[in-house]
């Protein structure tokens, strides 16, 4: 197929945080378990994508006004990988320009934010030029979600709002391992306006890849244990959700984490990605609710940096007492205040 002219878009998306994690995967880009996520709202990349007629595929990415060809070289196999999907790839030239609001590489899932946009910009292009009319719909979203899956896991969930879940449940039967969908009916309003303070507590970059540690699942003796873990958990977690039940919500949400890390622990090779920063502020948020009573609890991405989460209506309590005692923890005193959000949005350029 060879494109006739030029097309543009550009999309912001967000990344997202795993309450239940995903860790170890199968095949092209499935889940060796479920996971379901919060959306986020101010941890997000912007991506403009241009798209012109060329002899044969080629791809240029700025981030941050600096040219990528590490990155280009990651994005231009992935677009061979999509070719026979998406055919108009092979006559075609693609300007990329992004921003994050984070740190890349950090442990914020920077890889789910900026996939996701790439996958909405690429699906948006698509629709273009098959003359369809751009819409919110559910099939624009699934579309976009499987495209994001395949350049990275996690960033198939973030093109849903506020919660999604992406894989195949072993215990209910639901879910997807090809894309995410969205899991926010039926959950109780305290959940709504969940507030998450994301403690950079180290912006140097992994010392080991989220690729590289879901392959060292393959090896992990603990691993089939770990998968069946996430299943109870993710039903134990929307039943939690649902009822407001906040005692079991933050009892899974902190065994996640931690967990994660354990096995991060136990692979061979093994690593830590925590900080002694890190340990310190779990300490801190633990104590602080058992002694005030306060619903707050943290999880962990694949990195040393802290999401604490906590409902709007205990902000008043929280963020005093965290300016207080994690902010002088992190790296130049940096947090970055989110929430839960309503997912990407195409943007003007």
């Amino acid at each position: 197929m060879t494109l006739k002219q030029s097309y543009s878009t550009a999309w912001k998306s967000p990344s997202n945080i795993a309450l239940v994690k995903y860790w170890g995967k199968f095949g092209r880009q499935y889940p060796s378990n479920p996971s379901i996520s919060f959306t986020l709202s101010e941890a997000y990349s912007n991506l403009v994508m241009k798209v012109n007629p060329a002899d044969r595929l080629s791809c240029r990415l700025e981030f941050h006004g600096q040219r990528e060809t590490a990155f280009e070289e990651r994005i231009l196999r992935f677009l061979e990988s999509i070719q026979d999907d998406y055919p108009w790839l092979e006559h075609a030239s693609i300007d990329m320009s992004s921003t994050n609001s984070f740190p890349h590489s950090a442990g914020i899932a920077s890889s789910a934010s900026a996939m996701s946009a790439l996958a909405l910009c690429l699906v948006d292009i698509d629709q273009q030029i098959q003359h369809q009319t751009w819409e919110d719909s559910d099939d624009f979203r699934q579309r976009s979600s499987e495209v994001a899956r395949l350049a990275s896991g996690s960033a198939a969930r973030s093109v849903y709002p506020f919660l999604a879940r992406w894989g195949v449940s072993t215990i209910s039967n639901k879910g997807s391992n090809n894309h995410a969908d969205y899991v926010g009916n039926n959950i109780d309003p305290v959940f709504s306006d969940y507030k998450n303070s994301i403690l950079i507590l180290s912006s140097a970059t992994k010392s080991v890849s989220s690729s590289a540690g879901h392959r060292l699942m393959a090896g992990n003796r603990f691993a089939s244990e770990r998968f069946k873990q996430a299943n109870e958990n993710l039903e134990q977690l929307l039943l939690a959700m649902r009822q407001g039940d906040m005692p079991s919500f933050i009892r899974i949400v902190e065994e996640e984490a931690l967990t994660l890390h354990a096995l991060m622990m136990t692979s061979s090779p093994s690593y830590i990605l925590m900080e002694p920063q890190t340990i310190d502020a779990v300490r801190a948020i633990r104590s602080f609710r058992e002694e005030n009573d306060i619903p707050v609890c943290f999880t962990l991405d694949a990195g040393p940096n802290i999401h604490m989460l906590y409902p709007a209506s205990c902000a008043g309590q929280v963020e005093p007492w965290r300016d207080t005692v994690l902010r002088p923890l992190c790296e130049g005193g940096r947090i970055i205040e989110d929430q839960v959000g309503q997912g990407p949005q195409r943007i003007s350029f």
